[in-house]
């Protein structure tokens, strides 16, 4: 079959979205020790989490959370089936976000997961997802999954992958721009072309 190329107008960003899951909790591995731990956070405020998902997220375009209104967040991460932990460095500093969605019967999906721009690439997201791993499994679970798409870090997928996820569906997402919307900064993610028309 030929190839199709699709236009993506001016103005939207068009990204594959690829789903992943795991079926059986993963045998532990060791991780070298970090200076890191892991802070749950009870019904943070909701300025308190766009902060840190900001943070994490706006290099990579995360925007979903910003376009909702203060209820409708709140309503989310103030649901007792979702959990939300800060990765916290030596000094307290919030420099990472986990966010634990077990509103599916028997089932967790690892919503969110992401460290600040300088922390990649060091480790540290393996110990992250060790603790992501350790809290999703428990009594009744029988599937964690997340989602990766290509407008996240270029070794996202590949990491999924080697910590014993198993894609299980593609998706193509087209969206307005966050950038030309006024919600992210213009000069965020420059490896994403902006293209205004």
């Amino acid at each position: 079959m030929a190839s199709q190329f699709t236009p993506v107008a001016a103005g939207q960003l068009a990204t594959v979205v690829t789903h992943l899951e795991m079926r059986m909790r993963p045998r532990a591995r060791p991780l070298k020790a970090v200076p890191l731990r892991l802070k749950r956070w009870q019904a943070p405020s909701v300025e308190k989490y766009r902060l840190l998902y900001r943070r994490v997220g706006e290099p990579w375009l995360w925007f979903s959370r910003l376009v909702m209104s203060d209820d409708a967040l709140a309503a989310i991460i103030h649901d007792p089936g979702v959990e939300i932990f800060a990765m916290l460095d030596p000094q307290g500093i919030e420099v990472g976000l986990l966010e634990l969605d077990f509103r599916q019967s028997g089932a967790c999906e690892i919503a969110f997961f992401g460290l600040i721009p300088p922390l990649t690439g060091q480790g540290f997201g393996g110990w992250l997802m060790a603790q992501a791993l350790t809290l999703a499994w428990r009594a009744g679970v029988e599937r964690v999954w997340v989602h990766t798409c290509t407008l996240d870090d270029p070794r996202a997928l590949g990491f999924y992958i080697a910590q014993g996820f198993t894609a299980t569906a593609r998706e193509i997402e087209v969206l307005d721009d966050p950038r030309l919307t006024g919600l992210i900064p213009r000069d965020a993610a420059p490896h994403v072309p902006v293209i205004a028309g």
